[in-house]
């Protein structure tokens, strides 16, 4: 349930941090902890376990962008960019350095909640689909695996890390093998709020899953491109 979310709050501007505290704790969410640079945040995360991590891109001790790798070394934590920069390139740098999703300031901080709310509830949608706890839920195909009971990625036997919104795309694949999906089904299916992102989302996110499971993210044979379609999980590797 979103109330039983640990919840990182990193900003230097108090006023904003007081705002976004206020807000989530007015919505239910009881688990929050506050950061005003990136140190402390990095310290908070070492200390505690975090579900969701709001993230300024500016710091007064760095860029979010070049502390967002350093995060993700310590969680999967779903990562929400707080950020004056607009261009794509900056949207896709957060993307590319491990974010999950950004809000552009000035930003309505219910903006914020319907985020969170949208990520817990695509996030609980997925374990959900089969209740039998007899029932398996390992994905195989080959040179990786999926294992939906235990949350994890395996390629070539060992453990990957795999942050939440990745994991729910990959997962989504695994569910549809051999299935071409267009970047705006993937947008509806794994994200639920296409309006607020667009189709470079996915490109990153695809890319980041390449990475995980292919030989040669370069040449994939497991998550290919269907030209002018989209993309698909080919099932056929599975011995």
């Amino acid at each position: 349930m979103g109330h039983e979310a640990h919840i990182l709050i990193v900003d230097d501007e108090k006023a904003i941090v007081k705002m976004l505290e206020l807000m989530l704790r007015k919505e239910g969410f009881a688990h929050i902890y506050t950061a005003y640079t990136g140190k402390e945040a990095l310290t908070c995360l070492g200390e505690n376990h975090i579900d969701i991590v709001i993230l300024d891109v500016m710091l007064p001790d760095g860029s979010g962008f070049d502390l967002c790798p350093k995060i993700r070394e310590l969680t999967n934590a779903y990562i929400l960019f707080l950020t004056a920069r607009v261009s794509d390139l900056d949207v896709l740098t957060g993307f590319a350095t491990g974010g999950d999703d950004y809000v552009t300031k000035p930003f309505n901080p219910l903006e914020v909640a319907a985020r969170i709310k949208a990520h817990l509830r695509r996030t609980e949608s997925f374990p959900k689909a089969e209740q039998s706890p007899f029932a398996s839920k390992c994905y195989d195909f080959g040179r990786f695996r999926l294992d939906e009971n235990a949350g994890e990625l395996i390629v070539n036997g060992e453990v990957v890390s795999c942050p939440t919104q990745v994991y729910l795309l990959l997962l989504f694949f695994c569910k549809h093998p051999n299935r071409v999906f267009s970047k705006s089904e993937l947008l509806d299916a794994v994200w639920g709020f296409d309006h607020y992102v667009d189709e470079n989302t996915v490109s990153v996110h695809i890319r980041r899953i390449r990475e995980r499971i292919e030989e040669n993210p370069s040449k994939p044979t497991y998550l290919t491109t269907v030209r002018g379609l989209g993309y698909k999980l080919v099932k056929e590797h599975a011995g």
